[in-house]
């Protein structure tokens, strides 16, 4: 009997290897704490001929939206598969939740499709999730792979992120430092030397991690598996600037995604449809010829099952120690936010105050009375329950429409559709709420 349960398993195990020898490798690279703010998509002042060739080679697209505005909840939702709202994931680093029954990490169901799964692969190995689980990667680098086995590897490239030195380091080493003079500051911040200097190092740190994502660009090359990898890049959420990060402006949610695939996806081409990361969850597991399991929320955005959204949710809850819980809605023109908790203002958390350069330098211009009326926004100490912005003609969000009587009908819309979101998820965030 042992014998024969031997052979059973060498022969399944035998099977999911074959199956997955046919099967690309694929790499995902997460940029932490940025949007798009990448030359190729035509931002001024930052120079990423890395980041440029790899949208030159396949599919950049332009409205891609993570589920939540920082990385833990955000992080969570991709690696399901499923909104954080569903599994009780939103909260920043809340952790031991257990996973509904049934649902499971992208990187389980891709071992067992044969996949060796890696984490980190010389670059930094965060994970960030709020539950427990083990064996989430069979190791730290693909090269500890079976011969002509493929590999899924997640690589987070970190420098983005605010470091502790305020990327002091990355500044005095660039080889090519951001003049501040020329970077272009959105309206809801002041014209002051100090945010423009904050910016052009923020910039300069996404010129560093370009420099990362062509030292893997060349390893895949060097090894002579760059034609039959797939290669995605994402921002785990949005730019880490006030009004940014924390928050569901576009500055929070929206991100870059850039997919190559060789000989499957055309070069060159960019994408304007709507994208939500818990889509490119999806279509990672259908890149690996993977059964997509029933409890997903997203779709694959490639191949004959792709599919195109009408809109994109997000959500954001606890962070570090201030809760406050917001949802949203965003379609190609529109977006919808609802605060469940306006008598919080715009508070920031602790470590955002300590870490924003611009945080104290505002604070003291609005205490000064030397803001106008869009850079008051950020200060103000009661949100509005309801916010509704036309993206079309106000890309940056400065004025809301939510009380405009030619926009009810939008609003009404929008609204309705975020209540069949939040009811359909069973929003664990807003259980002692009610829908609108």
């Amino acid at each position: 009997m042992k014998n024969l349960l031997k052979a059973v398993v060498f022969c399944l195990i035998s099977s999911s290897m074959a199956f997955a020898n046919d099967r690309p490798n694929i790499i995902w690279v997460m940029g932490e704490d940025m949007g798009n703010e990448l030359s190729c998509y035509g931002h001024p002042a930052v120079l990423t001929p890395n980041f440029d060739r790899l949208a030159a080679q396949g599919t950049r697209y332009t409205r891609a939206f993570c589920t939540a505005p920082s990385c833990t909840p955000s992080r969570n939702a991709m690696m399901i598969g499923v909104y954080q709202t569903r599994t009780d994931t939103q909260d920043q680093r809340r952790r031991g939740i257990v996973l509904p029954d049934g649902m499971k990490p992208i990187t389980y169901l891709l071992q067992q499709a044969g996949y060796y799964t890696a984490l980190g692969c010389g670059y930094s190995n965060k994970t960030d999730l709020n539950f427990a689980a083990e064996t989430l990667f069979d190791g730290n680098d693909w090269k500890g792979r079976n011969k002509q086995q493929p590999f899924f590897a997640q690589i987070t490239l970190g420098s983005s992120h605010r470091l502790k030195d305020g990327w002091a380091e990355i500044h005095k080493t660039s080889k090519r430092p951001v003049d501040p003079a020329a970077v272009e500051i959105p309206p809801y911040f002041p014209d002051h030397p100090v945010v423009r200097a904050d910016w052009a190092r923020y910039l300069e740190a996404i010129q560093y991690i370009d420099g990362q994502m062509g030292e893997i660009l060349q390893r895949l090359e060097d090894e002579g598996i760059a034609d039959n990898t797939v290669v995605v890049f994402i921002g785990d959420n949005g730019q880490c600037h006030l009004r940014g990060k924390c928050w569901l402006y576009d500055a929070g949610i929206r991100v870059p995604l850039i997919i190559r695939w060789p000989s499957e996806v055309p070069e060159r081409t960019v994408s304007d449809e709507l994208v939500s990361m818990i889509d490119v969850s999806a279509t990672i597991l259908d890149i690996a010829g993977i059964e997509l399991p029933d409890y997903l929320d997203g779709h694959p955005i490639l191949g004959p099952r792709a599919q195109t959204r009408e809109h994109v949710f997000a959500a954001r809850d606890l962070i570090d120690e201030v809760m406050d819980h917001i949802r949203c809605v965003r379609t190609k023109r529109f977006k919808y936010i609802r605060n469940y908790t306006p008598e919080n203002g715009y508070h920031e958390c602790r470590y955002v105050q300590q870490n924003r350069p611009m945080y104290p330098i505002l604070k003291s211009l609005n205490e000064q009375g030397k803001l106008n009326e869009v850079q008051q926004l950020m200060w103000q100490e009661q949100k509005p329950l309801e916010e509704l912005y036309d993206l079309q003609e106000d890309p940056f969000e400065v004025r809301n429409l939510a009380d405009s009587a030619q926009h009810q009908a939008v609003r009404n819309k929008l609204a309705g559709l975020l209540d069949d979101w939040i009811s359909d998820t069973q929003d664990k965030g807003l259980t002692v709420y009610t829908t609108h």
